[in-house]
């Protein structure tokens, strides 16, 4: 198991009430496994994490990231919703 930190940021952080949540997960995992674990949580976090990863933004350590990144003991990741305009 690795532990690793989680961030949210604008409309996630105000609908799951979080800016932030410590995780373990097992080793090798991907973003695609940390959505996976968070989806688990609740309804608005299936809500949010079973959306097309396409559309969510991911840093990991503050380096833009995909789906299919891998995360390591200690990273940080974020995640930042669809930007939409108007």
């Amino acid at each position: 198991m690795i532990s690793i930190t989680v961030l949210f940021f604008a409309s996630f952080k105000q609908r799951l009430n979080t800016s932030k949540l410590e995780l373990e997960i097992a080793d090798r995992s991907s973003i695609n496994d940390v959505c996976k674990q968070l989806a688990v949580k609740g309804e608005i976090w299936q809500q949010l994490f079973d959306q097309p990863k396409e559309q969510v933004k991911i840093a990991i350590n503050q380096q833009l990231g995909s789906s299919e990144s891998l995360v390591a003991n200690g990273d940080e990741i974020a995640f930042f919703p669809p930007v939409t305009g108007g």
